[in-house]
Parts: C-alpha cells; sequence; structure tokens
C-alpha cells in the first residue's frame, strides 16, 4: 500500500469515526436505579439529558435515594459503552 492509499484511508476512517460520534450524540440510554423509581437518560457521548425521580422513591431517605441515582447513573453508563462500543466495531470492523 502506497503513501496515497494510505492517506486516503487514514481520511475515509476519519470522516467514519466522526459520523459514529455525530450519532452517539443523538442516540438516548436510560439507566434505572430503585425498581424504576430513578431514571437517568444520557446520550451516547454521556451527556446527562435527565434525572427522573418519582415521588414515592423520596420516602426512601436521603442515603437510599443517592444510591439510586448513582446506580441508574452506572446503569445508563454501562448501556452507553455498549452503545459506543457497538457503533465504534461498525465503524473499524469494516478496515481491512
Amino acid at each position: 500500500m502506497d503513501m496515497e492509499q494510505l492517506m486516503a484511508q487514514a481520511a475515509d476512517l476519519q470522516t467514519k469515526i466522526s459520523a459514529a460520534q455525530n450519532s452517539l450524540s443523538q442516540q438516548q440510554v436510560r439507566g434505572i436505579g430503585a425498581n424504576g423509581n430513578v431514571v437517568v437518560t444520557m446520550t451516547g457521548k454521556y451527556d446527562v439529558l435527565s434525572v427522573v425521580v418519582q415521588p414515592s422513591a423520596l420516602d426512601m431517605g436521603a442515603n437510599a435515594l443517592s444510591i439510586a441515582v448513582t446506580d441508574a447513573y452506572k446503569d445508563a453508563k454501562a448501556k452507553a459503552d455498549t452503545l459506543i462500543q457497538k457503533v465504534m466495531n461498525e465503524v473499524t470492523g469494516s478496515m481491512d
């Protein structure tokens, strides 16, 4: 492979990565805590869009509510990690 082909392949990969990043910023995942009493929604780029706490969750107490929010965030992040892996595999999987 000559340098010109390598540079073209690198430019193509950069274009695909940029498109993948844009796609990830548009996709959303939801993390659940406390059996659905807390829901964290974030993008595939880890931007938190919302944290919804059901009124009944307020009766859990501050410590339990804090744990529920943390659990929902971790669940959303794990789902975002999976989404990122899938999208990036689609980009890099086509490389020869």
